[in-house]
Parts: C-alpha cells; sequence; structure tokens
C-alpha cells in the first residue's frame, strides 16, 4: 500500500497524519511545543525534536509504506543558516513586528499596497535580518563568526528549514510561503525591485521558488535509514498552515471559505479575481487557476486561552445565548499589533471594560472576534472578490457551536465544520497528489 505524510507545524506544536490515496486516516500523531514554542534562542532545536518525536510516533509498519511527504509551516516564520543549514540567529514568529523599524526601506522599494507591506511580512523581517541587530544563537549552533560578519547566509521559511532536515537540499520555498518575501506568482520569479531594493553585501541567498507540492528529493539516507521509509521516498514543497487547513476542507467553489479558528484567526476565500491590498492585509495565493483571498489576525484561540481554560471555555460556552448580542466592544490581541482587517502594528489591545460574570467576558470576546472575523470577509468583497456563500471552519474553534451560531449571525452565510479540519491532512493530501501527478507523468 502506498501511504503519504503530512507534517503540520502551527503556533503552539506539530501535528502529523498519514492517508492513503483514498484520503483515508491510517494515523495521527500530535507534538506540543515547550513553552508553546515562544522561546525564540531555543525555536530551531525546539522544531526538530518535534519533527523527528512525529515521526517517530508513526507505527514502523506504517513509516515503511509512506512515499511523499509534505510540511507546512506558519506563514512569515522567518530564518537565517549558514550554508550548511544550521540556523544562525533566532528565527522570527509570523506575528513578531519588529519589521516596523525598517518600514521606511520597505516602502521605498515595494510597490504601493504590495502584500509585503507590513510590519510582519517576510521581507520586513529580511530587511530586518540585514541590519545586522538579530541576536546570534550559541556558538555550537552558529555560523563561523556569527551574524554579520562575511560568512554567506540564506534566507528561510520554517517550512523550508524543517523539509531541508528530510530532504537535504538547502534554500528551496513554496510559493505560498515565499509570497509574503514577495515572489510574484504571475511570473514565477523575484521581481526586479525586490532583488535590486535587497542588493548588498550581506544580503541573505534568498530560496528557490517551486509550486507547492513539487517533488525536491528522496528523504536522506540517514533519515530513511533512522525511520525505515522506503528508498524512493520523495519530500515535496510544502505550504502554509492556513493553506493546508483549506486543503484539507475539500472547498473548491469560488464563494466559498476557509475561516482557521486556531490560536490566531485566518481567513481564506476561494476567488475568481485576484484581491491584494496591503492597507488591510489582504493577499491572495494562487491555488490552480483560482486565487485564495484573504488575511491573518492576531486574534484568536489564543486570547481566550490567555483568559480561560478549556474546561472553562467549554462549560461557560454553553451558558451563552448566541442570539443575543453583547454589547461589549473588545478587539482581543495579548500585545499590540494587528495584521487583518486592520493592519497597524501599534494597534492596542481593547479588553476593557471587563465584567465581573465571567460568562459575560466570555461572550464579548466571542462576539469581538466573530466581528473582526465578518469585518475581514466583507472587505475582500469591497475590494472584488467572488461574493461569499458559506464558511468552513477549522481549527479548535471549529468545536465550539455557540461560537459557529455567533459567527453565523454576523456572516449572514452557513456556517459549517467540514469532514477534515485539520492542516496535517490537507498537507498529507498536498503529498498524495503530487505523488500520483508524479506516477502519471512517469
Amino acid at each position: 500500500m502506498n501511504l503519504y505524510l503530512g507534517i503540520d507545524f502551527g503556533t503552539t506544536g506539530a501535528r502529523s497524519t498519514v492517508i492513503d490515496s483514498q484520503g483515508t486516516i491510517h494515523c495521527e500523531t500530535e507534538y506540543t511545543f515547550a513553552n508553546n514554542g515562544q522561546q525564540q534562542p531555543e525555536l530551531p532545536s525546539v522544531w526538530q525534536n518535534a519533527l523527528w518525536d512525529s515521526i517517530e510516533q508513526i507505527p514502523p509498519t506504517i513509516r515503511n509504506q509512506v512515499r511523499a511527504i509534505a510540511l507546512d509551516g506558519t506563514s512569515s516564520t522567518v530564518m537565517l543558516c549558514n550554508t550548511d543549514g544550521i540556523p544562525v540567529c533566532e528565527p522570527i514568529l509570523y506575528n513578531d513586528a519588529r519589521g516596523a523599524a525598517v518600514t521606511e526601506k520597505l516602502r521605498a522599494i515595494a510597490p504601493d499596497n504590495h502584500t509585503v507591506l507590513s510590519a510582519t511580512s517576510s521581507l520586513a523581517k529580511l530587511l530586518w535580518f540585514c541590519r545586522g541587530d538579530a541576536p546570534v544563537l550559541a556558538p555550537s549552533t552558529a555560523a563561523e563568526g556569527g551574524h554579520g560578519g562575511t560568512a554567506p547566509t540564506v534566507f528561510l521559511h520554517q517550512a523550508d528549514w524543517l523539509a531541508f532536515l528530510l530532504h537535504g537540499k538547502l534554500g528551496i520555498s513554496d510559493y505560498h510561503n515565499a509570497l509574503k518575501l514577495g515572489f510574484d506568482v504571475d511570473t514565477l520569479c523575484y521581481p526586479n525591485w525586490l532583488v535590486e531594493g535587497i542588493a548588498g553585501t550581506a544580503t541573505p541567498e534568498l530560496p528557490q521558488v517551486v509550486a507547492p507540492g513539487t517533488p525536491v528529493g528522496e528523504v536522506r539516507a540517514q533519515v530513511r535509514s533512522r525511520f525505515g521509509f522506503p528508498r524512493d521516498c520523495t519530500v515535496c514543497a510544502g505550504t502554509t498552515d492556513s493553506i493546508a487547513a483549506f486543503l484539507a476542507s475539500g472547498v473548491n467553489s469560488p464563494g466559498e471559505a476557509v475561516t482557521s479558528l486556531g490560536s490566531t484567526l485566518a481567513v481564506k476565500l476561494l476567488s475568481h479575481t485576484r484581491v491584494d491590498d496591503s492597507r488591510y492585509g489582504i493577499y491572495s495565493h494562487k491555488l490552480g487557476d483560482l486565487w485564495l483571498v484573504g488575511g491573518a489576525s492576531n486574534t484568536g484561540g489564543a486570547v481566550l486561552r490567555h483568559f480561560f481554560t478549556d474546561a472553562e471555555l467549554a462549560n461557560y460556552s454553553t451558558q451563552i445565548n448566541p442570539e443575543q448580542e453583547s454589547l461589549l466592544d473588545y478587539y482581543p490581541l495579548l500585545k499590540k499589533g494587528d495584521r487583518f482587517p486592520i493592519n497597524d502594528p501599534n494597534l492596542a489591545p481593547r479588553l476593557e471594560p471587563r465584567p465581573a460574570d465571567s460568562v459575560e467576558f466570555l461572550h464579548g470576546l466571542l462576539e469581538s472576534i466573530a466581528r473582526i472575523e465578518a469585518r475581514g470577509y466583507q472587505l475582500l468583497q469591497e475590494l472584488g472578490a467572488t461574493p461569499l456563500t458559506k464558511v468552513y471552519t477549522a481549527g479548535g474553534g471549529a468545536k465550539n457551536a455557540v461560537w459557529s451560531a455567533i459567527r453565523k449571525r454576523y456572516l449572514k452565510v452557513p456556517v459549517e465544520t467540514p469532514v477534515q479540519t485539520a492542516a496535517a491532512y490537507g498537507v498529507a493530501l498536498l503529498a498524495m497528489r503530487s505523488a500520483i501527478d508524479l506516477r502519471l507523468e512517469d
């Protein structure tokens, strides 16, 4: 039997799913990051341990039938490595807005309203890296001479580096991850304004970009030997975590959308029309002949978990009347700054007034996040995307029926939970389709 492995790297952990060519799940594993994956100096080793552990949990009898592997990572989580693939300084997470310090440089080189014009874009983080201020990792893991020296470096996204650990080919990305770096999905190359704008002696090498799902190389011999993968097991170019969740849903009709309610809030609307507008953090990913239009907000489940345990969320939610509007008007964030539908690195959280009644407070939070989601979809349509007809929900928030009912009231379209919602399942589908296409070509 041929099996296909997808590994999802989200905000707080990694998950894997193994499927067959019919999409049937044969195995699922889960790994939670230490310190919720927020300690930057330790992140490369945390991610690497998560990768190996996620694979180790898969029974050997399943591993030895895996023909293709694909991974996803959080969009715009980036890092610098030396030419051996060893990280040389702390990675920068997807929601880190330190790129605000290079706004002037960013606006000087990028076209107006381009996707990269955000403090959290991959390009903003690359420009910040180029300033030479990034904290250097310990000598045991840093490039000789450290960041800021003359040693050449390679700029990678989280998914790029994790795939490299499997196939050993450094510096390969996919055009979903590379979109916020400035890669042009129309011409399938880096635009001149980008290449010329970042040129310099200390500029890291940019990754080669291929289509998501493109076979990159066979699993390295030492990895194959350690885990018992077949000799012809191929690693494919990956995607981002929110697009993987979209792929899992099975949505393929323009007008249908997927909202990922995990630690953060991401919306993706399948559209005939491409929409990009950096004023609101809106961008479009190429998906076949269509466009996946959307954005990602820093609001979401991480804010809820800051105030409530999972048990409290489940208990208090049942005491909320979803048809009754909360008068509490919050903008729930854990720290200042949002990306969509308001693109402002200095946007302050709004969590006051806080009522004494915890149920009332939770109602206000759920309702406020629903308003942000609805405003996001409204913006997409105002700017020319295909009109919204249905929303599917992925992520942990999909399990909260009361929240879904609140969101339906705001969205004014059916809100459903697809059969599959896990990003790991979506990226396993990517691996499976890649392997099948490759066999057909052969």
